[in-house]
């Protein structure tokens, strides 16, 4: 029997949308290449996500299946983990951030690419699609295969696909692939007035 894995709610403690509750980082992706027009649309959610004095300092490298090179470089620099799995999602991007030039806010820059691949993600799970990010990659060789130049930083790579099967995945990633999803209690992360580690 296989186990589709795409729907494993969280167990909220306090309403959130569906498109939050149901999104998730899972391993097993289907073969089936992704839409372009789907593609458009977690990149144009990206494109207008909130960003500082409308700097937009987000850019994304990508490659589908059907463009077998391309997809084989971005899966050159993944870790080897993380390509175990990976190279068989159809769609990889590498997310880029560029530096913001003002002297002590350069990173400033990252919190806005996340905001930017937090709608991405978002987006996905809209449109029927597993995503997930990994930060186990080769920055350094992504600069070098992707011509990427100065004041661009690689952040992350996201795997984006239809999902698959857990039964497809090798036996230690199918066990975290089914097993639940836990997170923090909010009193872990979230003080009022003052920080109350």
């Amino acid at each position: 029997m296989t186990t589709t894995t795409h729907y494993k709610p969280a167990d909220n403690l306090h309403p959130i949308h569906d498109l939050i509750r149901h999104r998730w980082s899972p391993r097993a992706f289907s073969s089936r290449s992704v839409e372009q027009e789907k593609l458009d649309s977690v990149f144009e959610a990206a494109r207008w996500a909130a960003s500082a004095n409308n700097m937009q300092p987000w850019h994304f490298i990508y490659a589908t299946n059907e463009q077998p090179e391309e997809h084989a470089r971005l899966t050159s620099i993944l870790f080897e983990r993380n390509a175990m799995w990976a190279q068989k999602a159809p769609v990889l991007v590498l997310v880029v951030a560029k530096l913001y030039e003002a002297p002590g806010r350069e990173t400033v820059s990252f919190y806005d690419v996340g905001m930017a691949s937090g709608a991405l993600v978002t987006q996905a799970v809209d449109l029927g699609l597993a995503t997930h990010q990994m930060g186990g990659f080769d920055a350094s060789k992504a600069r070098e295969e992707l011509n990427i130049p100065e004041g661009y930083v690689p952040l992350t790579m996201i795997a984006i696909g239809y999902p698959g099967h857990a039964d497809d995945l090798s036996d230690d990633f199918r066990e975290r692939e089914l097993a639940p999803r836990v997170r923090k209690e909010q009193k872990d992360f979230v003080f009022q007035g003052r920080w109350n580690g």
